[in-house]
């Protein structure tokens, strides 16, 4: 599929315009995203149409706690990815060169009427980075919303401005991987840089009606140092405000990092602690089982609002409106009446036509 966002340079190449790599391309040639190629002059999306899977999962998993919690989400993805982090855990999809890995076809009609089906109330597009298959993402965001499906992105946020006003333009909720408050980090880690990431947060946050989440996967040793974490809920405050949820997540030895230790519960309770200190409203540890730290509490009188063990919600104390059952405080979020009830299940999925 002929796809936007390049142009043409004099030394007879072409530079791709959607992420800040700016790749130019030959003839032929793949962008480090391995999706998007030239052929025939032209910037080319390879994969459009085509997924590496299709999963109903908790929207809790994506990980989004503020937005229709409970509720089931369809989960799908592509093949490649525009940073190359050693710490991948998607690495079988994100790193993947190879066509095969997508098996699935689909149109977006037919991702609709599965996530239908299937009742779904929601469209994660996941597992590896959708900004790099943006036009898939967003014929599938406009069919899904006429069938009154609503449309997530799990991203690194790694896209330039332009791009990023037309794909979250499309999106109704995002979950943003902020991965370190570190240039040297993004750099030598994942291939890329600090503040591209920083803006597009800020944008999403400020200048659309996108119901935001973070979060940051915690590498022992690497990116869970007191100070950066301080200087990283303290930059969340003060540029994007207090009611943004933040979620600390456990790491596991995976891809080019198997020498690492997996992330010790000291860590993760050390780095909530320190969001909440600096004033973040809801602050979750993740990939972990704990109630303390994957609960939703009143940042105001601190009673239990939502109820979590993993995926499975417990009590709900928020009132029809979304408030504090006891002191009438609103909870931010995409809330509604009742909570779900789809819980810990998975479902796998083929495309039925």
């Amino acid at each position: 599929m002929n796809v936007g966002y390049w142009h043409p340079l004099e030394n007879d190449r072409i530079q791709c315009n959607l992420c800040p790599r700016h790749c130019q391309l030959s003839e032929s040639q793949k962008g480090v995203c391995f999706v998007r190629s030239r052929h025939n002059n032209q910037m080319v999306l390879d994969t459009y149409g085509r997924s590496s899977g299709f999963c109903v999962d908790p929207i809790e998993k994506k990980p989004l706690n503020h937005f229709l919690p409970g509720t089931p989400i369809l989960s799908f993805g592509t093949a490649g990815c525009n940073l190359t982090c050693k710490f991948c855990q998607n690495w079988d999809i994100s790193k993947s060169t190879h066509m095969d890995r997508l098996a699935n076809q689909a149109s977006p009609a037919d991702i609709a009427h599965m996530a239908k089906h299937s009742g779904s109330r929601s469209v994660a597009y996941t597992y590896n980075d959708p900004v790099i298959f943006l036009e898939y993402a967003i014929d599938c965001a406009q069919a899904c919303h006429d069938q009154g499906i609503q449309s997530v992105a799990v991203t690194a946020g790694y896209i330039n401005p332009k791009p990023a006003e037309l794909f979250f333009s499309h999106m109704d909720a995002a979950n943003i991987d902020l991965k370190a408050f570190s240039d040297d980090f993004y750099h030598h880690l994942c291939g890329g840089h600090l503040q591209p990431v920083l803006d597009i947060i800020e944008y999403v946050a400020k200048e659309t009606k996108v119901w935001l989440e973070l979060t940051t996967l915690l590498i022992p040793g690497v990116n869970d140092s007191t100070s950066e974490l301080q200087q990283l809920t303290q930059w969340v405050v003060e540029h994007l405000g207090p009611g943004i949820p933040i979620h600390f997540s456990a790491f596991h030895p995976d891809w080019k990092m198997r020498s690492i230790p997996p992330t010790p519960m000291t860590s993760l309770i050390n780095a909530c602690q320190i969001a909440k200190n600096n004033g973040i409203h809801y602050v979750y540890a993740g990939n972990i089982v704990d109630r303390q730290w994957g609960s939703t509490w009143c940042h105001e009188c601190d009673q239990l609002l939502i109820e979590r063990s993993g995926y499975t919600l417990g009590q709900w104390n928020l009132d029809e409106q979304g408030r504090c059952r006891f002191c009438q405080t609103p909870c931010g979020g995409v809330l509604e009446a009742k909570p779900g009830t789809w819980g810990s299940k998975r479902l796998p999925l083929q495309v039925s036509r």
